[in-house]
């Protein structure tokens, strides 16, 4: 009994020391495992904040990046608009002083002119001074009697007749008033004068100082007439005839041109013209020969309608009368296209095709009788309450599958 005893004692306690390692080890398993955890945790952990760090530096430095480019962009966009800025100061600093050099060279232009013109009519009044000077002295020997000294001044009269029209002429041109009267009453004075000159000249004294006395009588009115002529010509904006024969060509280069272009649009809108009489041949012999029935429909409709030729709503009527549709639709075309529309719908709801198309029996559920099979015999008779009610819902859907299974059908 003893040892009965002391093997079982040795028994529990080797179960109890087994089962101590086992809880042990167990305990250090545990331990272990988690230790891994934690560590595993605490990696990943900090992978994770190594990788959130990673993503956080690269959404700075994206963020940095993009702020930099948008100053930079900023930076571009302001230098951008100092340089436009900058250009158009400098462009209207140049238009000023080019407007400046203008004015400048037309000043200088005008004053030249005026400078020209009074030289000019300082010349013009001496000459007709040192002029009348020179006649004179012949016309007072022809106006001169010792019983009448008082006819000498016959003479300063019509060379002061003569000066007075044309200052009067001088002033008709400047209020622009008519001045061919005066101009033409100072030279009937100065041809006086030249005829005296002549004939008391020729008289009195030799030919030479009878013709140079008479050319002096004529001279000084005469260059006085030519610049008031020049006055009158520059008032009345007159073109010379170097600007003239200029303008001329001018304008016989802008008919040649304008010609030119009028030709080159008529054969522009010529080879255009006959370009859209080509295309719409070829149009109408391609729809001759791809329809040959709706061709037919519509020359009959435009002789009907009274056209010339088919036109497009012409072709649109024959088309829809033949095929039933609009140009570009037909049966063929229809029919591909709900096939393909169903297998689109197929592709989407990932039910078969054949399984989209069977709605006839759309209808029908699992709780109705079971057909019978084999030989005929007396069928089952079917009494209210024998077959579940649909509910609301199944019988609003089962019409609703009945009508679009009901529209496909007819289209």
């Amino acid at each position: 009994m003893d040892l009965i005893a002391q093997a079982e004692a040795d028994a529990i306690r080797t179960k109890a020391y087994a089962d101590a390692e086992e809880q042990r080890a167990r305990a250090e398993a545990e331990a272990e495992a988690l230790r891994i955890k934690a560590e595993g945790e605490a990696k990943a952990a900090e992978i994770k904040a190594a990788e959130e760090a990673r993503k956080l530096k690269l959404a700075n430095d994206k963020a940095q990046a993009r702020a930099i480019e948008e100053q930079a962009a900023r930076d571009a966009r302001i230098a951008e608009a100092n340089r436009k800025r900058a250009e158009a100061e400098r462009g209207q600093r140049d238009d000023e002083r080019a407007h400046r050099e203008q004015q400048q060279t037309a000043a200088a232009a005008e004053a030249e002119i005026a400078k020209a013109a009074s030289t000019w009519r300082g010349y013009a009044i001496a000459f007709y001074a040192v002029c009348a000077v020179v006649a004179l002295p012949v016309q007072i020997a022809a106006f001169w009697d010792p019983d009448a000294p008082w006819l000498v001044i016959a003479p300063l009269m019509l060379e002061g007749a003569a000066l007075v029209v044309t200052k009067g002429a001088a002033a008709a041109v400047a209020a622009t008033r008519p001045h061919w009267h005066y101009r033409t009453v100072a030279w009937m004075f100065a041809f006086i004068a030249a005829g005296i000159n002549l004939v008391h000249g020729l008289d009195a004294f030799d030919p030479a100082t009878a013709i140079g006395t008479a050319f002096a009588s004529l001279a000084g009115p005469g260059v006085w007439d030519l610049h008031e002529h020049g006055r009158i010509r520059r008032r009345d904006g007159v073109l010379t005839r170097r600007q003239r024969k200029a303008q001329a060509a001018a304008a016989k280069a802008e008919l040649r041109q304008k010609a030119a272009e009028e030709k080159r649009k008529a054969s522009e809108k010529e080879a255009a013209e006959e370009a859209a009489r080509e295309a719409a041949e070829a149009l109408a012999n391609s729809r001759a020969e791809e329809f040959p029935e709706v061709w037919d429909e519509a020359e009959k409709i435009a002789a009907a309608v009274g056209e010339i030729t088919v036109t497009e709503a012409v072709w649109k009527r024959a088309y829809r009368n033949i095929q039933g549709a609009e140009p570009g639709e037909s049966i063929e075309s229809i029919t591909a296209r709900r096939k393909a529309e169903g297998r689109v719908a197929a592709a989407l709801s990932g039910t078969p095709v054949a399984t989209l198309s069977k709605n006839k029996n759309a209808q029908r559920a699992n709780q109705m009788p079971r057909v019978q099979r084999g030989p005929a015999r007396k069928p089952p008779v079917r009494r209210p309450g024998d077959t579940a009610k649909y509910v609301q819902a199944a019988r609003k859907q089962a019409a609703i599958t009945a009508k679009n299974a009901s529209t496909e059908e007819q289209k």
